[in-house]
């Protein structure tokens, strides 16, 4: 029998065994399941249908240009940092059909692609990653223009959130406000918890909807130790992150220091791969493609991802504004972290720690900062440009 639905913010327990039926509720109601999964040795979000497709048992080593997976020694659900992917790659999809034109006498029909957007759930979103969800939204959905497709995708996401029990080896989301704990953006929240021989989660409910999924599954309510047990594991995960970026005056620090010698130095290392770009789960630059057939009677223009480190995204007439490794990362890391901030009120970065992660040559964008920051002694003596 159902239980009646609980209020936003309450918390009730959900044993492990009873995973399955809220997977099976969401099927029930027509979303299509994402969540993280193991292929071919990497830990990667797709479509799932069971808890046998989640990473049990399994947890990862990340630290600068290194990740690895291994085995814990349990079977946690979600005893794991953040891969290599984000969320936005089925919100905003790195290569995407926009609209097709077909010849009509002496003019074109422009119809829109006929494909239906997926109705997604989002199981086991990271905190930092629900504050790039956030971002994001800014980005296509609060300015004056707004992303139709990307509007349709998210008004029918359901997320359900994973608050971090473990620090990840190159987050920082802590000193960011935007983790280890969820606070905001998602309908369940789990805090998973493997003492003795119980494994459980403590679930927060965000929506009503959440309230109406959640309501359908075996639970009961958390008791105040239960509480305090998944209060601590975050709190514990806070701690331990090993890395800081302080966002106190950040964008005018960058501002102030936009000819510092610094930015040559870390294009010597930088190979302008736009890794850190692609694993971003905020990034959303884009180039659009036109195509035509052989006889001018169709055509069609498509979106891909593209990287402000590659030379022809700054392609203007005559040539490019960025030529060199060091423009294209102070472009990458100012307007990350201080443009931004003018654009869309809000960071660029989430302390994800994907960016230090996959970068072939382990470049911290914490340490670049810090280094420039040290740099300062008085303002009389700081470096100026003009941004």
């Amino acid at each position: 029998m159902a239980t009646p639905p609980k209020p936003a913010g309450a918390r009730v327990v959900v044993e492990a065994g009873n995973f399955q039926q809220l997977l099976d509720a969401l099927a029930a109601r027509g979303y299509l399941l994402v969540g993280p999964s193991l292929k071919d040795g990497q830990l990667i979000y797709g479509e799932i249908t069971s808890v046998a497709d989640l990473p049990q048992g399994w947890t990862d080593e990340q630290e600068a240009g290194a990740f690895r997976l291994k085995a814990r020694g349990d079977q946690a659900f979600f005893g794991y940092g953040v891969g290599q992917q984000s969320w936005k790659q089925f919100l905003f999809p790195p290569r995407q059909l926009l609209w097709q034109a077909h010849r009509q006498g002496a003019g074109f029909k422009v119809v829109p692609p006929a494909a239906a957007d997926p109705k997604f759930a989002f199981v086991g979103v990271h905190a930092c990653d629900l504050q790039a969800l956030a971002v994001q939204d800014r980005v296509f959905l609060k300015g004056g223009y707004v992303d139709p497709s990307y509007q349709r995708r998210r008004a029918n996401a359901l997320v359900i959130a994973v608050n971090c029990t473990q620090a990840c080896g190159t987050g920082f989301c802590a000193s960011l406000s935007t983790g280890p704990k969820a606070t905001s953006g998602f309908d369940l929240a789990l805090t998973e918890i493997l003492e003795d021989a119980r494994h459980y989660f403590v679930v927060e409910v965000g929506t009503p909807l959440g309230a109406q999924i959640l309501a359908e599954i075996p639970q009961r309510p958390a008791g105040a130790r239960e509480i305090e047990a998944a209060t601590l594991l975050v709190e514990k995960a806070a701690l331990n992150q090993g890395r800081v970026l302080d966002p106190e005056g950040l964008k005018d620090l960058l501002y102030r220091n936009y000819e510092h010698p610094r930015w040559e130095q870390v294009a010597a290392r930088c190979l302008t791969c736009g890794n850190c770009t692609l694993v971003c789960p905020t990034c959303f630059c884009h180039t659009l493609e036109d195509a035509t057939d052989l006889t001018g009677a169709e055509a069609e223009r498509r979106r891909r991802w593209d990287s402000c480190f590659t030379v022809d995204f700054s392609y203007l007439h005559g040539g490019s504004v960025r030529t060199s490794g060091a423009s294209r990362y102070r472009q990458w890391l100012t307007h990350k972290l201080a443009t931004w901030q003018d654009q869309f009120g809000c960071l660029g970065c989430v302390g994800c720690g994907r960016c230090l992660t996959w970068c072939p040559v382990a470049i911290d964008l914490t340490e670049e900062v810090r280094a420039i920051r040290e740099t300062e002694t008085s303002p009389k003596e700081k470096p100026h440009g003009n941004p």
